[in-house]
């Protein structure tokens, strides 16, 4: 059985070479640019564990196989950062919401344990589901078990916006073509 997407071609082919550098090369730009705006620092000894850190990254990832397969299939489209735009949008509101529910002296919280199923296919979709859950306040992703999550919300609100599927359509459609 062959687990490489068909813009790869047959494992060993130029063309399926040509494509695994193209993923090595993105990953360490991408690496490099989050290391320096994360970092924001030039001091040449850092540049240069930056830069041994990023190449470590990138040859552990050749050597785990990982870009022999789809798991960075993941394309920088209009989509993605789309995505990205919407996720910071909820962060937002559910920061406000989350410091108007805290600042209330009564305390209005509802602690809520909630499980749904996902229609993320890929783990790295469930994995960014996740994590993008966790990032969005008063929300936090307790256990992924296959298509199956749990998660923790500090309102009941906030665990109906989670079930009302709107993050995981988001997610979904990051793959879709």
């Amino acid at each position: 059985m062959n687990d490489l997407p068909a813009d790869l071609g047959t494992p060993g082919t130029q063309a399926s070479q040509i494509a695994r550098i193209k993923r090595m090369l993105w990953l360490a730009v991408l690496l490099a640019v989050a290391w320096l705006l994360w970092s924001g620092l030039l001091q040449p000894l850092l540049l240069g564990l930056g830069l041994f850190s990023c190449a470590l990254v990138v040859y552990l990832s050749h050597r785990m196989h990982l870009f022999d397969t789809d798991f960075f299939s993941l394309r920088f489209s209009l989509r993605l950062f789309r995505f990205w735009a919407w996720l910071a949008s909820e962060i937002v509101r559910s920061s406000l919401e989350v410091a108007r529910v805290v600042l209330n002296p009564r305390l209005p919280i509802s602690p809520t344990v909630i499980e749904f199923e996902t229609r993320c296919s890929h783990p790295v979709d469930r994995a960014i589901l996740g994590n993008s859950i966790i990032l969005t306040p008063g929300t936090l992703t307790l256990n992924i078990d296959g298509q199956r999550l749990t998660v923790h919300a500090l309102t009941q609100a906030g665990a109906e916006g989670v079930q009302a599927g709107t993050m995981d359509r988001h997610v979904s459609g990051l793959r879709s073509h």
